[in-house]
This record gives C-alpha cells, structure tokens and sequence, in this order.
C-alpha cells in the first residue's frame, strides 16, 4: 500500500466514495459515533454518507425519536451514536472521558460526591418524559440547593452525559434539550466489556480504516494497551501494513476502493478529516497549507476535498432567506472537479431546504 490509497480506500469504507449507506442509521452505525459539535453541518455530514434525496428533517426526526442520539461518548465533546448502541460503547469509553475531565471538575469544585447529588438532581427533575434545556437543568439544580452555571454546569451535565443517565431530547424550536436515556431507548445492546472493546475496534478499524493505533487511539480516547487488546480479540478479521514507517490496520476483507469523488463538500469535524491523528497527512498529501492564520493548522475548517485531498474551504453563514456559502479555493481545480463542486453544492442546497449563494474569497 502506498500513501496515496490510504486517501481512497478510507473514503470508500465511510461511504463518501462507491456504494452508499442504506439510511441514515446505517450509516452512524458503520462509523460507531460521528463527530457532532457543529449541529447542522454535522446532519449534513451523515446524508452525505447516504443515497441522494435525505433533507435535514429526516436527520432530524430520527435525532428526535431517539434512534440517533448525540451525547458525550468520545473525547469530551459532542458526537451522534445510534441509541441503541450508546450503552456499550459508553462502557468501553466513559472512564477515559472522565479522566480527561478530571482537572476540569476538580477545578470547579465538582467532586465524587458531589456529582452523586447532582446525578440524582437530573434524574428527578428529568423523570417521565421531561425534556429540558441545559438552562433549564440548572434552575432545577439551583431549587436542590446546586448552584451551577456556564463551564461549571456544562461538565455538571457531562458527567450525567458520561454516566449513561442523559442524552439529547428531542429539539424544542432551536433549543437543544436532554431526557433520561432510559426512556429513550427501549432496546439497548448488551455486551460484555471485552465484547465492547472488541467490537468498538473492529468497527473504528473497519470503517476507517486504514488507521494506526495511534489513530483510534485519538479517536476513541482508549489507552495503546486497551486497543492492543482489542486487536487482538479481532483476530484475522483485520490486517496489516506498514506505510511509510507506521503500521495501519483495516479490514481484512475490505473490498478494492471505489474512485474518491471528484468533490465534497466536508465538514470541519467529518470524521473524514477529524478521526485521525498520526495519519491526518492521508488528505493533504500535497501540502496544500491555507494562508498563515487563516484556518486552523490541521485544516479541520470545513474542507472541500477534491479527489480525496483537501483542496478549499468553506465557510457557512445562515441567513434569513438563505445560506451564504464562501469558497476559498487553495488549488486551481479541474473542469471535472468544479462541474462535481457544483452538483456537490446543489446537493447540499436540497438538502438544507434553503437557497445557497456562493461566494468566492
């Protein structure tokens, strides 16, 4: 294998390249959690990896019924899980989060105890199909004699997130709200810790693979050592090889990938660019470097990928009667890749339900 298939082939197993996702759950599911800080640039990110003709509101209704769920799971920050898997991929990966949250908690005054209270605070004030804002939580938190607000009440409500007890309720008007998790899901997967370890390895490798153990590792928040294991328990169904100086690991039965699209329109968390930490270099094999300044060093601002290699960048702006898209182009594509931009921009457009205009900078 050479560097320049690492690209394509994990384009193809993500499904932004050869056949695509049957639905919007299959999709999350193949990928086991998808990067969601940015809300609505993320839905866009999971109808990409599916068929033509998906719109926000089908995202959405699925995040409002509980299929899809978005939550803390991985690194301390927001990604959608299937709700029916978010349990044991929490089992495998909450300890690590807690650990990395540890100083934060500490440094606002949130200890073991303390967070036991709070826990039983959300759960009640939560209890029979209550859905609440952040805010909202923190007025019932306030009544029980709790008084949390900004950072302090964000890693108050983590930690719920963490536990297993809270995940996102269903959209009220623009407002995000939480709800118990256990009404939420009225069929969760079981499974065993090694079970978990095994099957969060096996499919982070699988979809996005090619991947390091450094990889995952970022990925996941797992230790080397716990993703060893996890190797290990997947037995032949991944394999090897060693490029440039790194051994990455993908599945054994990985089909030949499909041609990467000639255009897509990325977000800046797409687990396209944001999954990976030792091999990020895969998308920009060219050393296309944005203006000093400009965009963030590891190019996660929104990238346009041309061929599989970060090539521009955009920028969205919501607008009364529309969305304002400005393009920043770092190379001189191709007919070819400009004609696909186009219909790139036009899917996304449909989409939205909402007129783009695009500007160039």
């Amino acid at each position: 294998m050479e560097a320049t298939e690492i690209g394509p082939r994990r384009l193809h197993q993500q499904h932004l390249a050869g056949p695509p996702g049957a639905d919007p759950v299959a999709a999350v599911r193949r990928l086991g959690c998808v990067q969601s800080q940015e809300y609505a640039v993320a839905k866009w990110s999971v109808a990409q990896r599916c068929a033509p003709g998906l719109v926000d509101a089908d995202i959405q209704r699925l995040l409002d019924d509980g299929t899809i769920l978005r939550t803390h799971i991985l690194r301390p920050t927001w990604h959608f899980v299937l709700g029916s898997e978010l349990g044991w991929i929490q089992a495998a990966t909450a300890h690590r989060v807690h650990a990395f949250n540890r100083y934060y908690n500490r440094l606002h005054g949130f200890d073991p105890t303390t967070a036991a209270t709070t826990t039983e605070i959300i759960r009640d004030a939560l209890t029979d199909g209550n859905h609440l804002t952040r805010k909202e939580l923190g007025e019932a938190l306030s009544r029980a004699g709790f008084e949390a607000t900004g950072n302090k009440l964000a890693y108050v409500v983590m930690f719920a997130e963490l536990e297993g007890l809270i995940a996102n309720g269903a959209m009220r008007g623009k407002q995000h709200t939480y709800a118990l998790v256990s009404e939420r899901v009225a069929a969760p997967v079981s499974l065993s810790p090694e079970e978990a370890l095994a099957e969060l390895t096996r499919r982070y490798f699988t979809s996005h693979g090619p991947a390091t153990i450094k990889d995952f590792a970022w990925w996941s928040s797992l230790t080397v050592a716990e993703i060893k294991k996890g190797i290990a328990a997947c037995g032949a169904e991944l394999s090897s090889e060693v490029v440039d100086g790194r051994t990455l690991y993908f599945a054994t039965d990985a089909p030949p990938p499909a041609p990467p699209p000639a255009a897509a329109l990325l977000q800046g968390y797409d687990e396209y660019v944001v999954a990976y930490g030792d091999t990020k270099y895969a998308y920009n094999l060219a050393g296309n470097a944005p203006a000093p300044g400009q965009y963030t060093e590891n190019m996660l601002f929104h990238p346009v990928a041309f061929d599989g290699q970060i090539g521009a960048f955009w920028r969205r702006k919501a607008k009364p009667k529309g969305i304002a898209l400005d393009l920043d182009l770092l190379i001189d594509p191709t007919a070819r890749q400009r004609k696909a931009l186009t219909e790139e921009i036009a899917r996304y457009e449909a989409f939205a339900e909402a007129p783009v205009t695009v500007t160039y900078v």
